[in-house]
């Protein structure tokens, strides 16, 4: 059999989608409220982390790539307050801006807890190890362009806009180098951890462990990092 017989088993869009797939069900169950993302995709050339609150995270491994959602003030409050209150904090508790470091603290372990589940549904279904680093957090007030520190032949960005459940948008940005993966024989998907398990094992947890959060003396650091 020539190469070109073999199926495509995932292209880049078909990650991208399985990356919109596990932040639309890692939300929806995390908030008890349904967030969605749109049948249109974009095409950018570039990956920029905006206001008002920005988060990313860089994995390696199978393939390379930048993962960045940028959450408008109103979304990531809705998304915050829905979270607290389904881990059972009452609402005069909670924190009433999206410049609270308890804000950031939440926001970045769920992007924590949607990276894990797509990289887990990634080594089931594609037997490829993929590792990834700790989510970064940063409230912002202007325009901050990253790219992905390694060498991409032929990178790729895409753009996807999300809306959770009162109709607040945030933006998914997602920068790999163009792939594909090949079938070469039919197998079974590797036995690891199933990710909806983990999803509910975090979701049972009612201690929100802080993500890294970029203070501004440590920019200039960050951006060196990201290969700016």
């Amino acid at each position: 059999m020539s190469a070109k017989d073999y199926p495509v088993a995932y292209s880049t869009e078909d990650i991208l989608v399985s990356l919109c797939n596990s932040i639309s069900r890692v939300l929806t169950l995390a908030t008890h409220s349904q967030v969605h993302y749109s049948g249109m995709v974009q095409r950018i050339t570039k990956t920029c982390l905006k206001p008002d609150i920005g988060c990313f995270v860089l994995f390696d491994g199978g393939f390379s790539g930048l993962v960045v959602i940028n959450f408008s003030a109103p979304a990531a409050m809705e998304l915050y307050e829905n979270y607290m209150l389904n881990m059972g904090m009452s609402k005069g508790d909670l924190a009433n801006s999206y410049t609270s470091d308890e804000v950031s603290n939440v926001m970045g372990e769920l992007m924590n807890q949607i990276v894990g589940h797509f990289i887990g549904k990634l080594a089931r279904e594609l037997q490829t190890h993929i590792t990834q680093n700790q989510p970064k957090m940063l409230v912002l007030n202007k325009q901050v362009q990253l790219s992905v520190d390694t060498h991409l032949d032929k990178p790729e960005s895409r753009r996807v806009t999300f809306y959770t459940g009162r109709n607040n948008i945030f933006y998914l940005e997602l920068a790999i180098d163009r792939t594909e993966f090949v079938k070469l024989y039919d197998f079974e998907p590797q036995d690891v951890p199933d990710p909806d398990e983990l999803i509910a094992q975090a979701s049972s947890k009612h201690h929100v462990p802080p993500p890294t959060q970029t203070q501004p003396g440590e920019h200039d650091d960050l951006l060196k990092d990201l290969g700016m």
